[in-house]
């Protein structure tokens, strides 16, 4: 079949039809795989309670044994799918037993709770995500622009460069930026990282659970452009050992209390919250979060937590905005780029307006 051909049918607009296709995106059983199928429903679909649940097999996902192994799809958040266009829509779900329990590699149920604690809601909790990524060369598993087998010149040019010896990638990168907010994600920005071949991308501020949803929506768009680009996505903290730098996935948060007159105090207890759970929070931040967390490449050591303001070295990150102006927000550091955002945005809303020490 002639490619333009299939450009042409791909393209094809099916408004009048009066059904669209919902893509049900989930998360698979590493915690980290993302897993999405297609189906037909009748337009037009406002919210997700507007859709039907589904199923699927989860014992090929490595969620459920091969003799009970349906696994039930909610629907949870919508957004406009860019690439089938047109009123299509791409469906965020988490995963339950058929009896309605959440299965366990379902995060989100618990972190929805806390969301919907009165003492959480009252304090409208903003998250703004940095999501650092490296990508790599699909047959050699390599980062996109090095030398197979060898390595570029050292790291200074790479940040925020431009030029075809500094920039690998970028029109992946700009694919992707203009397809979250096609699909309505709140992506802030995107830049070129310290290491050559590792981008970052931004989404926030957002309220509570939906930052959740929407960092997932915006990996799950990530993952397809590479797919189309046949480049690979690595979420790996530590790609390449040695001097180059790890990728994060650093936090920023505020509260209605930080933001507002005498917010700075607020910060420095919320602060002191973190530091008395900090074992905790690294456990939960991100796979292999240790090979990344050294104490070199502009992060804390694993094992110590410390903050300071303007210090890319610390655990924690507070803006010299925010010191001025005596409220604001600061950043968690310590997250690796493969954290689950419902987990680690969840847990910090707990520790720092929940947890009472």
């Amino acid at each position: 079949m002639s490619s333009a051909l299939l450009e042409d049918l791909i393209n094809l607009d099916i408004t009048d039809s009066g059904y669209i296709i919902a893509e049900y995106i989930w998360i698979g059983g590493s915690g980290l795989d993302m897993r999405s199928k297609a189906r037909t429903v009748r337009a037009p679909v406002k919210s997700p309670k507007d859709l039907p649940k589904w199923n699927y097999d989860g014992s090929s996902t490595g969620q459920a044994p091969g003799e009970d192994s349906e696994v039930i799809l909610y629907p949870q958040a919508i957004f406009k799918d860019p690439f089938r266009k047109g009123d299509n829509i791409l469906v965020i779900c988490d995963c339950y037993t058929p009896q309605g329990e959440p299965i366990p590699t379902n995060k989100r149920c618990a972190a929805a709770k806390i969301f919907a604690d009165p003492a959480v809601e009252k304090e409208e909790p903003w998250f703004g995500i940095e999501q650092e990524f490296t990508l790599l060369q699909k047959e050699v598993k390599w980062p996109l622009g090095w030398p197979v087998g060898g390595f570029p010149g050292p790291q200074g040019p790479y940040y925020c460069g431009v030029g075809a010896d500094k920039a690998w990638g970028r029109a992946i990168i700009d694919a992707h930026y203009k397809a979250c907010v096609y699909a309505g994600i709140k992506i802030s920005g995107i830049n070129g990282e310290v290491m050559p071949g590792q981008w970052e991308f931004q989404v926030g501020p957002c309220v509570g659970i939906s930052s959740g949803d929407q960092l997932w929506c915006a990996r799950y768009l990530l993952e397809r452009i590479t797919e189309l680009a046949g480049v690979v996505l690595s979420l790996d903290p530590k790609p390449i050992p040695g001097d180059w730098n790890g990728a994060g996935c650093h936090t920023n948060y505020s509260t209605k209390s930080m933001r507002e007159e005498g917010g700075y105090e607020v910060i420095k207890k919320a602060i002191d919250k973190l530091g008395i759970k900090h074992k905790e929070h690294i456990s939960a931040y991100g796979e292999g979060n240790e090979r990344r967390l050294t104490g070199r490449h502009e992060t804390a050591d694993i094992n110590t937590f410390s903050w300071g303001v303007a210090n890319r070295g610390a655990s924690v990150r507070v803006g010299r905005d925010t010191e001025k102006e005596g409220k604001g927000y600061f950043e968690d550091r310590r997250p690796a780029s493969n954290m689950d955002p419902y987990i680690v945005t969840s847990m910090i809303a707990n520790t720092t307006i929940l947890f009472n020490p």
